[in-house]
């Protein structure tokens, strides 16, 4: 076990607890859309708005919770959200089995864990900072990012074994006794946050639409927040618009059966591993701004792979290009991670986190939907050809930004930041900073 898995208890068990989240999803992201194909019978839309749906909360609610995180202690709305989802999930196998599982209460079911998704996630955001000191806050971030990629591949994995074995309904019970596992690891956790009051240096909180505003005016305002919102917004478009369309083209253009989809989905996986790992060596080497330029335009160009895929050893073109796209997701939103802790004043991150989300988020649903559109309109591998090229040329956002003109992304707000043209470009001296 590395340094700071080792010696600090309250990071171990936030680690095994997010760890464990993202098994449980990783078979709720495999076993999902396959109730809905082979268990409901679905059409190629009804599917796509079924991933739509998971994401459609953050549209919905994103901006306001930012302001609720940054008002209370962030770990009891952690628990209430693991709590919601463990409840939900559990209830779909009851329903099946009692004959009130249908197309609508998946899609509700969907829409419930994804708002508590919402208040997780957020909270989960602004609540690691406070956990790590600084210096250790790199490391946390690698460590985390590297082992939900771990978590994914084992969890895709599993999907496809348990619906094998128990079919996809009853795969959905692992994500719920991951909920489980993460709830107790939360509340293990002894760090005592601050009050909200302290972190806010004594100020008193204004309406719900001000300080929404606030946040909204700190990305729109600041040109390295905006562009890297606005590079999320585009690039998520792009990946939930194919990755909705996955099962069906597997399946149904492919030919591949059920069970052996969560396998492929987990050996394509393994780039995110990868991207997490090289990810800090990467930054260190080329800067913190360059490195990004790589893992968010040099990799997922690999994306336009997949829909090549064919049967037998065609099957490696889609390992291949979610490979390169899973490396540069991950290695991606690690630098993000970090950026945003380094940069971000403590009191605003939360509303920096729902404000940015609200964004990169929200274009999920309406990627989804995309994706279901044109697979039911042009024909599911004509729809992946519109959507895998749509990864590579959102990065331009970062080519046309002052991402391109510097190393390393900055350390901390100027005044420069708040013009609409960025900073003047420069090079800085020295090693990257860290995450």
């Amino acid at each position: 076990m590395s340094g700071l898995l080792r010696r600090h208890r309250d990071f171990r068990l936030l680690w095994c607890g997010e760890t464990a989240g993202k098994f449980g999803a990783a078979v709720t992201n495999v076993a999902m859309p396959l109730v809905a194909v082979s268990t409901l019978h679905a059409s190629t839309f009804a599917v796509g708005l079924l991933a739509a749906t998971g994401w459609l909360p953050w549209l919905l609610i994103g901006l306001p919770v930012g302001v609720w995180v940054d008002r209370v202690r962030r770990r009891p709305l952690m628990l209430a959200s693991a709590a919601l989802s463990l409840a939900l999930f559990a209830a779909v196998p009851v329903l099946a089995r009692y004959g009130g599982l249908g197309l609508g209460a998946l899609l509700a079911v969907a829409l419930l864990t994804g708002g508590a998704a919402v208040v997780f996630q957020t909270a989960y955001s602004a609540y690691l900072p406070t956990l790590l000191d600084p210096a250790d806050r790199a490391e946390g971030n690698a460590k985390l990012h590297g082992s939900a990629s771990a978590a994914q591949i084992a969890g895709q994995g599993t999907a496809g074994l348990l619906t094998q074995l128990v079919g996809a309904v009853g795969g959905l019970l692992a994500n719920a006794a991951t909920f489980l596992v993460a709830l107790l690891c939360l509340l293990g956790i002894r760090h005592r946050e601050p009050h909200p009051a302290e972190r806010n240096g004594g100020r008193a909180a204004r309406s719900l639409p001000a300080e929404v505003a606030e946040g909204v005016r700190l990305v729109a305002g600041d040109v390295w927040f905006r562009t890297l919102t606005l590079f999320g917004a585009l690039s998520n478009l792009a990946l939930m618009g194919y990755q909705s369309l996955v099962a069906v083209f597997l399946v149904r253009e492919v030919g591949l059966p059920s069970g052996a989809v969560g396998g492929l989905l987990a050996l394509a996986s393994t780039g995110g591993i990868a991207g997490a790992f090289l990810v800090r060596r990467a930054a260190a080497r080329l800067g913190t701004a360059r490195a990004m330029l790589l893992y968010e335009l040099g990799l997922p160009g690999a994306a336009l792979l997949i829909p090549l895929t064919t049967q037998g050893a065609g099957t490696l073109l889609y390992v291949a290009g979610s490979f390169g796209v899973s490396a540069g997701v991950v290695g991606g939103n690690i630098l993000k991670a970090g950026f945003q802790q380094r940069y971000c004043p403590p009191s605003l991150l939360g509303r920096l986190v729902a404000s940015s989300a609200f964004l990169n988020y929200g274009t999920l649903p309406l990627g989804a939907l995309l994706g279901g559109a044109l697979g039911s309109a042009l024909g599911v591998r004509t729809a992946l050809w519109i959507t895998t090229a749509g990864v590579p040329l959102a990065a331009l956002t970062l080519v046309l930004s002052p991402v391109r003109t510097v190393r390393d992304l900055p350390e901390h707000r100027t005044e420069d930041a708040h013009h609409a043209d960025g900073p003047e470009p420069e090079e800085r001296d020295g090693a990257a900073a860290r995450n």
